[in-house]
């Protein structure tokens, strides 16, 4: 009797045990992670941000650590995902050493972390099969867009908006076979729009406002399929209006703030618009009738040379003058009457 109660004694601790083992390495990410993850947070001094980052606690459980499922519940898992954001603290260059040894790393994103400053590392390349999503906003990142970003071919989404980036747009962009999003918005970059950007995508998202880029529209991109586009706030010129047609997928269009000119009166509107903004540029000709059939949620064309009557119907009663006005030709509700 003895005997049997102790085997039972010790099946029971084995099997507590197992199960703590199994709880445990559900929760554990690769050995190579780890490291790789207490890399990161000696890179940054140690910083508060980090400190679910213990050597003792199982990684997967740790802050701003996503890792993916196990095929068994032994299989220690990889880390997908590591955010760092909203945090001031966080300062120095980006680690891209460290994050390098990431290697089933899928998404990284920086948002709002305003001291991490330098350039973009080349060690990200190593990447090249794995990060699909790379999303750096409101740093201090600086320097050039790198060409070298063409080789993480796994990437679709990209987004290095409102950094301190400058110079051109490399045109090796549009060499990544499966890039569809990508945002460089809010930062001083100059030169034109590589013709084949984006160029792969069959869904593309494309945002490049508020920088100091010049020249015309790639005639090239009259063959992609854009969702949304938005070149506002740069220095623009030249025929934009073959972005527009009634077969196109587009929604969301801003040419704003630029020296566009064409004639909007030829310009057939896509059926599934929902955002157009042309206000700020040269644009002449009748405002479409077209227009009193589409779902519009936002419509701005001031500051133009607009002439004719403002179309009535449909969701322009939505729209008020502020939406029309400065241009000298256009009357009409909510503009003043036109002249008999």
């Amino acid at each position: 009797m003895r005997a049997s109660s102790f085997v039972e004694r010790v099946v029971v601790v084995v099997l507590l045990a197992a199960v703590a083992a199994v709880a445990r390495t559900k929760d554990e990410c690769h050995s190579g992670d780890k490291a790789a993850l207490l890399a990161i947070k000696s890179a940054f001094g140690n910083a508060s941000y980090f400190n679910s980052w213990t050597p003792d606690t199982p990684c997967c459980e740790w802050s701003n650590v996503s890792c993916d499922g196990s095929a068994s519940p032994y299989t220690a898992r990889r880390v997908v995902g590591v955010s760092l954001v909203d945090d001031a603290s966080l300062a120095g260059p980006l680690p891209g050493a460290a994050i390098a040894r990431l290697t089933a790393l899928q998404q990284l994103l920086l948002n709002n972390v305003p001291g991490v400053r330098g350039t973009i590392p080349h060690d990200l390349t190593r990447l090249n099969a794995t990060l699909a999503f790379l999303d750096i906003i409101s740093t201090g990142i600086s320097g050039p867009v790198p060409s070298f970003l063409s080789e993480i071919t796994a990437l679709g989404y990209l987004s290095l908006s409102s950094n301190k980036l400058t110079g051109p747009i490399p045109a090796s962009l549009g060499d990544m076979p499966n890039l569809y999003f990508l945002d460089l918005g809010d930062n001083r970059l100059t030169g034109t729009i590589p013709p084949l950007l984006l160029s792969k995508a069959s869904d593309a998202y494309l945002y490049l406002s508020h920088n100091k880029l010049t020249g015309v529209v790639p005639a090239e991109f009259a063959a992609v399929t854009f969702s949304t586009i938005d070149l506002s706030y740069n220095g623009f010129k030249g025929d934009a209006s073959f972005l527009l047609g009634a077969n196109k997928p587009l929604l969301n269009l801003d040419l704003s703030h630029n020296a566009f000119s064409f004639n909007l009166s030829a310009v057939q509107l896509p059926e599934g618009l929902n955002s157009l903004e042309l206000s700020h540029n040269d644009i002449y000709g009748d405002i479409p009738e077209m227009v009193v059939d589409l779902m519009l949620n936002y419509l701005n064309v001031s500051y133009n040379r607009l002439s004719g009557v403002v179309p009535a119907g449909g969701n322009m009663a939505w729209f008020d003058q502020s939406c029309f006005q400065h241009n000298k030709g256009l009357c009409g509700s909510p503009l003043p009457p036109c002249k008999q």
